[in-house]
């Protein structure tokens, strides 16, 4: 079973940004103010950043989430090759139900002229048996590309409102389970006289 991924270097300002947070919240600035020297604040931020994959494993879920969701973005944004194969069939999707509607079009308006100049001549019968089948053409391709677009919209890369979502959820979860549990524990280590309390995690029980 593997663990929680690590931090990726990019996300550092992400994990600064949320260690500044905490550093200024009500309780750990009452408790750095106790401290001697005007040094404990400097110490505490030191040794957070050294445990930073630790800190940062008590939000894996939510961290390995984001960098699944931002993946998936990449991967959709990234330019493709243009080559043959690619640009070739989506163009034949498109193509097909118009020339096939054409065709039958003027089959059917040919062959029914026709048929109405001389009902007893082959041609007209033939024109007439063509143009329906390039009319089935028509309509099933137009079908198949409407239900290529419908799937394709519904499985669709995650939009940058969604990976921004996942980012501060992330974040909210390592403030609230990571950064303020190990910078009190922190506090009391250093300052163990210092005022600390376990901050709030979500709203008190009622009774």
């Amino acid at each position: 079973m593997t663990g929680p991924p690590r931090l990726c270097p990019e996300d550092r300002p992400d994990f600064d940004a949320v260690l500044r947070l905490a550093m200024g919240t009500a309780e750990i600035r009452t408790a750095l103010s106790a401290g001697p020297g005007g040094r404990a604040g400097d110490r505490l931020r030191s040794r957070a950043l050294d445990a930073a994959d630790e800190i940062a494993a008590a939000a894996g879920p939510e961290y390995a989430a984001y960098l699944a969701v931002r993946a998936a973005g990449r991967r959709a944004a990234a330019p493709r090759p243009a080559t043959g194969h690619h640009t070739l069939l989506p163009a034949l999707a498109v193509l097909t139900p118009v020339v096939a509607a054409t065709s039958a079009t003027f089959l059917l308006l040919f062959g029914y002229t026709l048929r109405l100049a001389d009902p007893t001549a082959a041609l007209p019968g033939s024109l007439v048996t063509a143009g329906w089948v390039l009319a089935a053409v028509a309509a099933v391709s137009t079908l198949a590309a409407l239900l290529r677009t419908a799937v394709r919209e519904r499985g669709g890369p995650p939009t940058p409102e969604q990976v921004e979502q996942a980012r501060l959820d992330w974040q909210q979860a390592l403030l609230a389970r990571g950064m303020l549990p190990h910078l009190n524990g922190y506090v009391r280590e250093e300052l163990p006289h210092a005022p600390t309390h376990t901050p709030r995690t979500g709203p008190p029980c009622s009774d």
